[in-house]
């Protein structure tokens, strides 16, 4: 292993490899994933943009068994490791990892579709938090290459008709999700609030998009607010329901 690296369990036997001091999974990748391929359980073809250190692609592979994925991702750095981490879980010939911003033209075929796309965009603008110490954590908490519009416009650009964009965002900046999904013509057809611990209030949604044209317009400004998933009970213990999603998705409980 070199130094500065870990080799650490994700789902069943996959593994990811991640910088010690550098940007870790978070229970916001996991949730993503899980949402993403239990709104379409059947895609075949998904992307992640802002991809990283690949940890939303490779849980969502784990549980889409015969999907193919697309990954992009900016920094070298997280996309080195997602590469390393796609070969040791056999999952090279499955996987499109590219280094680019998504954002750029040419990043992705204008002709490229996918049932699925995954988004765990970063949160907030540049100077409005402690950045931290290490660049690939700074550019997967602050916005310094793009922000929720730009997911959003990727997302309606290669969804395929019928298909899905889930992502991940703070819930008391939920009125940016709104109005990115509406420039970007998408209409919310989910979202379901994150709770961290039991008798507080959510701290993130989890979204689920489609193309407004896709619905018919009765349907395009009315989302199904599930109810709140809770990730801890008031006295510390994991809620069963988060156990529950943590097996679904091959963790432990």
């Amino acid at each position: 292993m070199p130094p500065g690296e870990t080799l650490d369990a994700i789902s069943g036997h996959y593994r990811i490899y991640q910088l010690r001091d550098g940007h870790r999974f978070s229970t916001d990748d996991v949730l993503t994933a899980w949402y993403g391929t239990t709104c379409v359980p059947t895609a075949s073809t998904a992307l992640d943009l802002g991809s990283g250190i690949g940890l939303v692609a490779m849980i969502a592979a784990w549980r889409l068994q015969a999907a193919r994925f697309v990954t992009i991702d900016a920094q070298e750095a997280s996309v080195r490791l997602a590469r390393k981490s796609a070969t040791y879980n056999g999952l090279a010939d499955r996987f499109d990892i590219r280094h680019g911003d998504f954002r750029d033209a040419g990043a992705l075929a204008e002709e490229e579709r996918f049932d699925l796309v995954l988004g765990s965009p970063p949160y907030f603008p540049p100077g409005t938090g402690i950045e931290g110490d290490h660049p690939q954590k700074v550019a997967c908490r602050f916005e310094l290459r793009g922000d929720i519009r730009d997911y959003a416009r990727a997302a309606s650009a290669h969804v395929a008709i019928g298909g899905l964009f889930a992502c991940v965002f703070p819930e008391e900046q939920r009125d940016r999700v709104e109005m990115a999904a509406r420039d970007a013509s998408l209409a919310i057809v989910r979202r379901r609030p994150i709770v961290f611990r039991e008798g507080d209030p959510p701290l993130i949604s989890l979204f689920a998009m489609t193309r407004a044209s896709d619905l018919p317009e009765a349907w395009r400004d009315r989302p199904w607010v599930e109810p709140p998933l809770v990730i801890r009970r008031a006295d510390g213990s994991v809620h069963p329901e988060y156990v529950a999603v943590k097996l679904s998705v091959g963790f432990p409980p």
